[in-house]
C-alpha cells in the first residue's frame, strides 16, 4: 500500500478543536451557570476545568468537577463533560455543531437501547454562559483508542493479546447491531429525517456534496479524486439500498470509552444519521484501515489481523440477523466522506502555517493512493 509523505506525520497534527477561552474565563462561567442553576441551594464549587489534549474532530470537550456543600448530602456532585461547539476562529472541520439534536438523539437512544453512554444532566440550546449551545454529561472512566498517535502506532490496544483484541472488536461490532435495531428509527428520531419525499441514501449523499462545496470547492479549491468519487457513486448506486436505521455517524472505535475490552460509553453523535446499515459498517472498518494504511506506509506492523472486513462483516451480520449488501460501494463512499474531511483539515493546517498548498490538488486527501484503487477495484482488504 503506498500513500503519499505526510508533512508532518500524525503524531504532531495539530489539535482540530480548541477553545481559546482560559481556564478562569471558564471556570466562572461554569460556577455561574451552575449557580444560577441551584438558586434554591447553596451554589457549587467548579474546579478542575481543562479541555483535553487529545483532540479529535467532533465538538469541543471542557471536564470539570463540581461539588455542592450541602448540609443534608455533603460532598454531592460529581466530574462532567461540557460539550460545546468550537469557535469560528479554530477554523472548524464541519460547518455546523448541532448541539441541541446531539443531546435528543443520545437521549433517545438512551430510552430505546442498551448501547452504554454517558448519563446526561443539563443542556442549554440557548448557549449561555458559554456563548454557544452546550450539554454537560457525566465524565466516564476508561481508556480510548487515540488517534493521536494513531493506536496502531502505540499503546494499549497495540500491545495487547489478541484475544484481547478479538473480544474488543465484536463487543464494539455489537454496538452497531444494536443501535440498527431500535424500531421505527424515522418516528423515533424525526431530527435526522430528510425532508418529505427524499429518500435517505440520495440525501445522504446530498449533504456530502454540500459539504464539500463549504469545505473546499465554493474557495475555489477543486480536488478531481473527490469529484471523480462523486461520480462513481452515481455509475455504481445501489439497486435497493434498503431500509433506513439509526447510524451512529462516526462510528469508530476511536469514539468508545473501554474498561478493559469492553465499551463503557459510546461518544461523538455530531454526524448521525438515518440511512442504510451499511453507512456505519462501513464507516467503522474504513476509519481502521486508513490508520493501518499510514502504519504500513512508515513501515510499521499496525494491526493487520485486528478489524479485518471478511471478519467484521460476518460478526455483524451474526449479530445482527441482517445480511449487509453492496459494501464496495459503501466503503468506497466511506473513503470518499473521509476525503472531504481530510481536505479541510489540511486547508486547516495551512490556515495556521503548518502545511503548504499543495502542487497537485489530489494532495489534499492524505489517503488519495487507498480511494484511488477503490474506484478502479483494486484495493485489497483482507
Amino acid at each position: 500500500m503506498t500513500a503519499p509523505p505526510l508533512e508532518p506525520p500524525p503524531e504532531e497534527w495539530r489539535k482540530l478543536t480548541v477553545s481559546e477561552r482560559s481556564v478562569d474565563e471558564l471556570t466562572a462561567a461554569l460556577q455561574d451557570w451552575l449557580a444560577a442553576r441551584s438558586a434554591d441551594e447553596q451554589p457549587p464549587t467548579v474546579t478542575d476545568v481543562h479541555v483535553p489534549d487529545k483532540g479529535g474532530l467532533s465538538s469541543t470537550s471542557v471536564l470539570f468537577k463540581a461539588c455542592w456543600l450541602d448540609e443534608d448530602e455533603p460532598g454531592r456532585g460529581g466530574a462532567y463533560v461540557a460539550r460545546m461547539a468550537p469557535e469560528a476562529s479554530a477554523v472548524p472541520v464541519f460547518p455546523r455543531y448541532d448541539l441541541p439534536a446531539q443531546f435528543d438523539v443520545i437521549s433517545q437512544v438512551a430510552a430505546r437501547c442498551d448501547v452504554p453512554l454517558p448519563t446526561l444532566r443539563w443542556n442549554e440550546p440557548d448557549g449561555g454562559p458559554l456563548g454557544t449551545p452546550f450539554f454537560v454529561m457525566d465524565q466516564v472512566d476508561g481508556r480510548v483508542p487515540l488517534d493521536n498517535p494513531p493506536y496502531v502506532f502505540t499503546g494499549w490496544l497495540l500491545e495487547a493479546k489478541p484475544e484481547e483484541r478479538a473480544a474488543l472488536q465484536r463487543s464494539s461490532v455489537a454496538l452497531l447491531a444494536k443501535l440498527h435495531a431500535i424500531p421505527d428509527a424515522a418516528t423515533a428520531f424525526p431530527m435526522l429525517r430528510p425532508p418529505a419525499g427524499q429518500d435517505a441514501l440520495r440525501y445522504h449523499v446530498a449533504q456530502q456534496r454540500a459539504y464539500y462545496r463549504w469545505a473546499l470547492a465554493d474557495d475555489g479549491i477543486r480536488v478531481p479524486i473527490i469529484e471523480r468519487s462523486f461520480d462513481w457513486l452515481e455509475d455504481h448506486w445501489p439497486h435497493d439500498p434498503g431500509p433506513s436505521v439509526l447510524n451512529w455517524g462516526d462510528s469508530r472505535i476511536g469514539n468508545v470509552i473501554y474498561h478493559g475490552f469492553e465499551p463503557a460509553a459510546v461518544l461523538d453523535w455530531e454526524m448521525a444519521a438515518l440511512g442504510p446499515r451499511e453507512l456505519d459498517v462501513s464507516w467503522f472498518l474504513f476509519l481502521h484501515r486508513f490508520f493501518q494504511d499510514i502504519a504500513e506506509f512508515f513501515e510499521l506492523k499496525g494491526l493487520p489481523d485486528f478489524l479485518r472486513r471478511s471478519e467484521v462483516e460476518r460478526c455483524y451480520q451474526e449479530l445482527s440477523g441482517s445480511a449487509l449488501r453492496d459494501m464496495d460501494f459503501y466503503l468506497t463512499y466511506a473513503a470518499l466522506r473521509h476525503a472531504i474531511v481530510m481536505g479541510r483539515i489540511k486547508r486547516r493546517m495551512i490556515h495556521f502555517g503548518e502545511d503548504e498548498v499543495p502542487a497537485d490538488p489530489d494532495d489534499y486527501v492524505m489517503h488519495r493512493a487507498s480511494l484511488d484503487k477503490l474506484l478502479a477495484g483494486t484495493y485489497r482488504w483482507d
